[in-house]
């Protein structure tokens, strides 16, 4: 299906990044319908159940991969993208068992967005050899957002686990996840 033919639901609270993106995906010949949450995403997959879908992960009210869950009852032949700020392997691990097509970091742009649709579409036999060991402050993040995932988002408790103080963690938090 070529992409002229192919229908795209982005849903992300952020309006400017919304709709920057949603014009870029249109230039580039995709259908596309936009909501600032996930009751409104529902509405408009019900009506009309589109064939990729890009969410972004953390919203008020329902979260990404609720939305997820929500749009692969809907329709499971949707490709869906998760798309958050706020990476980490054990989120992403989260998504893909729920059914996300695949995950990206932001800041995205309409070529990660579309690239992220791509992969996984060739042949899944094909070893990927292309491997690059996280950096230290990398692994630090993953196991935090780990742990951080395994206790419900509790901070307290997991500082408690980490063995390090809650004041600590919260300012680990509040970086940005190292890039490599």
């Amino acid at each position: 299906m070529s992409d002229a033919e192919r229908t795209l639901l982005l849903v992300d609270d952020d309006e400017i990044l919304r709709e920057r993106l949603a014009k870029a995906l249109r230039k580039r010949g995709l259908e596309v319908r936009t909501a600032p949450d996930g009751a409104t995403a529902l509405e408009l997959a019900r009506a009309d159940s589109p064939e990729l879908a890009v969410v972004d992960l953390r919203m008020e009210g329902m979260t990404g991969l609720e939305l997820l869950r929500e749009l692969k009852r809907i329709d499971p032949t949707t490709k869906v993208v998760l798309l958050t700020g706020y990476g980490s392997i054990a989120t992403a691990i989260d998504a893909m068992r729920l059914g996300a097509h695949h995950y990206v970091p932001k800041p995205a742009d309409a070529d990660d967005v579309l690239a992220a649709f791509e992969r996984g579409e060739g042949d899944p036999q094909e070893p990927s050899t292309a491997y690059e060991a996280p950096s230290l402050a990398r692994a630090e993040w993953e196991h935090i957002q780990r742990v951080l995932s395994d206790t419900g988002g509790n901070i307290s408790e997991t500082a408690r686990r980490l063995g390090i103080h809650r004041r600590s963690l919260q300012r680990k938090l509040q970086k940005r996840p190292p890039r490599r």
